[in-house]
């Protein structure tokens, strides 16, 4: 009966399904089966993080152009209106509406195209230019007179041609239509020096208040400009140092070497320059081009007024992207321009008397 019962047992075992084990593959341990659903797990979370990352990329480009589309917009309205009022309106008017312009296009570079900035950068420049020559057709002519050689006459000597000055601040402009306008080759600058040598040149605030100022061909010179001026223009200088108060707009300079200069305003631009050291207040991103050795520091000069001078200017001094510099000639994002530096702090300057 044992026997029977026993066989029995052995037949009902044989007919029960017997659980499946996935068979290993070759070479495969157990341990290793067992880790493999793991690594799918993270293999598939590092998956949905790269689509989640490419979405908000796209979604950020997606802002991004946006926002371009409704500056290129709002910055053609604001140039046209500009346009019209220089053409026949109040300058006073045009020069608000061009400051307003000049601040849209500061505020708006953190999401604008290298290209984009360059072409607004020269819409303003240009206005800027044409501001000033309506303003200098608008400004009354002064009468020319020889008083000083009038009494020399009058005592009964012969006048003397006056000894030529070497770095005259030039105000006066020629008459319309004859030779070059005021600023440009050739011509007498709007307000500023040309030509000097080893001289120490300076301007005060009546002298400089919203003028467009040029110093052009200095060599070895040292320049004070104490006042608010509309518009710096520095050319072909070497060897000297500028400093100068803050300028409502912008400053360019181009083709300058071995030059020192201190600087505050809303748009600096500087071309073709070479080993030159600039302590800057800038509102918006400084743009260097063909240029080489220049480096950058903090704006540090400070006179009797220049507060006065900060205010009358509009510059919004709690604002300085001084260490924020775009190369237009160094296009790659990931590794710095080596044309431009900042300058250390042990050698900064902070006194300049």
């Amino acid at each position: 009966m044992e026997a029977a019962g026993e066989a029995a047992a052995a037949a009902e075992e044989l007919r029960a399904p017997a659980a499946f084990v996935a068979p290993l593959q070759p070479g495969t341990t157990a341990a290793a089966a067992a880790v493999l659903p793991e690594r799918l797990q993270r293999r598939e979370a590092e998956r949905q993080q790269g689509v989640e990352r490419q979405r908000q990329k796209k979604e950020a480009q997606a802002v991004k152009e946006e926002r371009s589309e409704f500056f290129v917009a709002a910055f053609a309205r604001e140039r046209e209106a500009v346009e019209a009022l220089l053409a026949a309106g109040p300058l006073e008017e045009a020069a608000a509406r061009l400051q307003g312009l000049q601040k849209l296009l500061t505020e708006s570079v953190r999401f604008l195209a290298p290209y984009e900035v360059r072409q607004g950068q020269e819409a303003v420049a240009r206005l800027q230019g044409d501001l000033a020559a309506r303003r200098q057709q608008l400004q009354p002519k002064k009468k020319f007179a020889f008083r000083a050689l009038k009494r020399e006459a009058a005592a009964g000597s012969e006048p003397r041609p006056a000894e030529p000055e070497p770095a005259r601040p030039a105000t006066a402009a020629p008459a319309p239509g004859h030779g070059p306008a005021e600023g440009e080759p050739g011509g007498p600058p709007l307000c500023g020096f040309s030509g000097a040598e080893g001289e120490e040149l300076e301007l005060g605030p009546a002298e400089l208040l919203q003028r467009d100022v040029v110093l052009a061909g200095l060599r070895g010179c040292r320049v004070r400009l104490r006042g608010n001026a509309n518009t710096l223009r520095v050319r072909d200088c070497r060897g000297c140092t500028v400093l100068c108060g803050p300028v409502s707009t912008s400053a360019l300079v181009d083709g300058c070497s071995d030059c020192l200069l201190v600087l505050a305003c809303q748009q600096l631009r500087t071309h073709r320059t070479r080993d030159s050291r600039f302590y800057v207040q800038v509102t918006s991103r400084a743009v260097i081009e063909d240029c080489a050795a220049v480096s950058f520091a903090p704006y540090t000069w400070s006179y009797p007024g220049i507060e006065r001078d900060f205010e009358s200017s509009g510059l919004d001094r709690n604002t300085n992207n001084w260490n924020l510099v775009d190369d237009f000639d160094w296009l790659a994002t990931d590794k710095p321009s080596p044309n431009w530096s900042l300058i250390p702090e042990q050698e900064r300057i902070s006194c300049w008397d």
